[in-house]
Order: structure tokens, then sequence, then C-alpha cells
């Protein structure tokens, strides 16, 4: 794993564009449906507990939260998606400041979406993935609550959304993620540290800590 996320820090929340932080740098947006463990996610790559905020009832993370990982990088998470039981108008809410982020922000690199992998790929993660498509943007997808399925089963959801994903252009990279058990950190920070060009900008992983 790489120890350079675990300097996240809240920087600001935001109910839309206008409030975000100034669009320079690069980001990387993490997307998901409602209770897929997106704020889990971020949380364990993050090495704190409540970085992200979590809960057990879905819809609660209304907002777009920014996390800066150093002067030129940050983290953003989004409101989750696809929860049928909130009011319309702060469905539609959301739905507005998630476009306006998604389609205006110049410094967004790529988006880690938060798959639970019990319920694979649904409409909502469909849309997400031909908007990314359509904005030429990088997509690596978390199969989050792995623990939930046995090793096998686990497998072979890995291997059909594989199948289902690849197709023309930059097809997304999928992995198996576990919260709970610590599975697929050092997988995901690879992705990050890509997208993030740690590697090129002298940041390197400390040699020191290894494996997940």
């Amino acid at each position: 794993m790489n120890p350079f996320y675990h300097r996240a820090r809240f920087l600001t929340s935001a109910s839309n564009i206008s409030q975000a932080p100034p669009d320079e740098g690069a980001e990387v947006a993490f997307a998901g449906r409602s209770n897929a463990g997106k704020s889990s996610a971020i949380n364990l790559l993050c090495q704190q507990k409540n970085l992200a905020r979590t809960s057990r009832t879905p819809g609660r993370t209304q907002l777009i939260n920014f996390f800066s990982l150093d002067d030129q990088r940050r983290i953003v998470d989004l409101p989750g998606y696809g929860y049928a039981k909130v009011a319309d108008t702060v469905k539609k809410r959301w739905q507005e400041s998630m476009a306006g982020y998604l389609e205006k922000r110049r410094c967004l690199r790529g988006i880690i979406l938060v798959v639970d992998i019990r319920h694979a790929l649904k409409e909502f993660d469909l849309q997400m993935l031909e908007w990314s498509l359509h904005r030429d943007l990088q997509v690596h997808i978390l199969l989050t609550k792995a623990d939930k399925l046995k090793k096998g089963a686990a497998a072979g959801i890995l291997l059909r959304i594989r199948r289902e994903t690849a197709g023309s252009g930059d097809s997304p990279t999928v992995q198996i993620f576990s919260a709970l058990k610590r599975q697929g950190i050092g997988e995901a920070h690879d992705c990050l540290d890509t997208w993030f060009e740690l590697k090129s900008s002298g940041q390197k992983k400390d040699p020191g800590i290894q494996g997940e």
C-alpha cells in the first residue's frame, strides 16, 4: 500500500459545482449506488476510520465532499445514487450536482466506480460507464463486500464483469475489494498512483510497506 494516501484531509463540501475548489491539479472521484461501500472504501484506502462519512442508512451523503492529498491532488466522494426512498426533490438535487461536476470538472482524471459484488452492475452503474466513455475518462471498478461471498463465487463475478465491460476504447479495470477483510488495497492504490502520476512526480512508495 502507498502511505501517501494516509495524509488525506477533509477540504470542503459542495452542493453544486460553483462551491467546488478551483478546477486545477488532479482529482479522482468515487461514485456508486447508495450503500455500496463507497465511504468505507475511501476510509480504508486512506487508513482513516472517519475521513468519509459512513452510515447504515442509504442516501445519507448528499454533498460532493473533497479531500486533499496535497496542494494538487484530491479525492472526491460523490453522493450515492439510485436509492429510491429519498424524496424526489433530494434525488433531483443530487442528480443536478453530480451532473454539473461530472460534465464540467476539467481536473477529473478518473472514476472509481464502487459496486456491491452481490448486486453486480445496475442501471445507474451502466449509465456512469457510458458517461465516462463519452468524456474519455478512465474507470476502475471496485467490487466491494467480497467477504459476503465465497472466493470462487467472487472470482466468477469478477470475470463476468470484465467480460461485460470489455468494449471499444479503454475498457474499465475491475478488482475485488473488501473493507472488512482489507482486501484489494494495493491494487486500488496502484490505480490511483497511475492517475495521480505519483511515480513520475517523485512520490515514491515506502519500500518498508509492502502488500495489502
